[in-house]
């Protein structure tokens, strides 16, 4: 029975006894309902521990494509679940609360990007993956920061193309490809904050650190990277690279798998304009807990739920993302 008290809270509020081994029985609730937990790399460091895969976005659109587990649970943010969803329609998926939605993706409301959308007639539609399936459902393709470049090259050179929500990322494929795509005006409230004063003085004391940005941030942080790359490549690029110490532009969440698979290097996250806040945290990332995540799986709820009509419209550019990334091999 789903409480009238949790539809109000967004998550299922029940104590949860202090003497449990938490992630004894999360693992215990797992075999027992054939779930996978699917935790994306900004989420806390023991939510990443206990779940069966870690990965960005493009990677948990792949995995939630191909497991066989009758129920997902996606610790991310709403739009992930949604994304999850519209791919498996026919399996149950869970996130542990409805709150954790994402600053990206509310900057781009359906209805106005529609309207945008038929106010240019001819255009071809890519969309992040950071956006509501209402917001899939008028797109041609969706794209992660994985695999935005090489999906805009696989169009002609002249093709008109709109690109939302994310203009930092629209601007940065715009100047590598040298693409003019129509960009709409939206950003991520972490990835907005670094500063690049903070990063030039940090430059100072750790002067053979490379700096990892993600493309989600300021053109001027950008210009001050050595690597620009998804949470995936950023890990890669730490794990492969000979250096000891790395300026890291991007949630700091995945300062945890990258201390994890690299313990014997320095890993510097890359400081707000605001040093009195923990502004390179993304405070809807950080909603989700192992005692949500716990009641999550142990009352099924919340379960996400897209309309069908949206649903069957949003899966084609989904597929179509999963599609060339297989093709090209990312």
């Amino acid at each position: 029975m789903i409480k009238e008290e949790w539809v109000n809270k967004g998550f299922v509020d029940e104590p949860v006894s202090k003497d449990i081994n938490l992630k004894e029985e999360i693992d215990k609730l797992r075999k027992e309902k054939n779930a996978v937990i699917l935790a994306h790399y900004y989420q806390q460091g023991e939510i990443q521990d206990i779940a069966d895969f870690v990965g960005d976005s493009l990677a948990l659109a792949q995995w939630a494509a191909k497991t066989d587990a009758e129920v997902l649970v996606l610790c991310g943010v709403h739009f992930m679940g949604e994304t999850a969803k519209v791919i498996c329609p026919d399996k149950k998926v869970l996130v542990p609360d409805l709150n954790a939605g994402c600053s990206l993706a509310d900057s781009c409301p359906a209805d106005k990007f529609a309207q945008y959308v038929k106010e240019h007639p001819g255009y071809t539609v890519i969309s992040y993956v950071n956006t509501t399936a209402a917001v899939k459902a008028v797109t041609d393709v969706v794209v992660t920061s994985t695999n935005a470049k090489q999906i805009v090259e696989s169009f002609p050179k002249d093709e008109k193309i709109i690109f939302g929500p994310d203009r930092n990322l629209g601007n940065y494929i715009n100047s590598i490809t040298g693409r003019n795509m129509l960009l709409w005006d939206g950003a991520c409230h972490v990835h907005e904050q670094f500063s690049v004063e903070k990063i030039v003085e940090l430059k100072k004391q750790y002067p053979d650190a490379p700096v990892l940005v993600h493309p989600e941030c300021k053109g001027a942080v950008v210009k001050l990277a050595d690597l620009v790359g998804s949470t995936a490549a950023i890990l890669k690029y730490a794990v492969q690279s000979d250096k000891k110490d790395f300026i890291v532009a991007t949630e700091s969440g995945i300062l945890h798998e990258m201390r994890k698979q690299c313990p014997q290097k320095n890993f510097i996250p890359a400081p707000p304009e605001d040093s009195t806040c923990a502004c390179n945290e993304c405070n809807f990332m950080r909603l989700n807990t192992l005692e949500k995540l716990y009641n999550c799986l142990k009352y099924e709820y919340p379960a996400i739920e897209v309309e069908a009509d949206i649903a069957e419209k949003a899966v084609k550019p989904i597929q179509r993302m999963l599609e060339i990334s297989a093709k090209l091999g990312l």
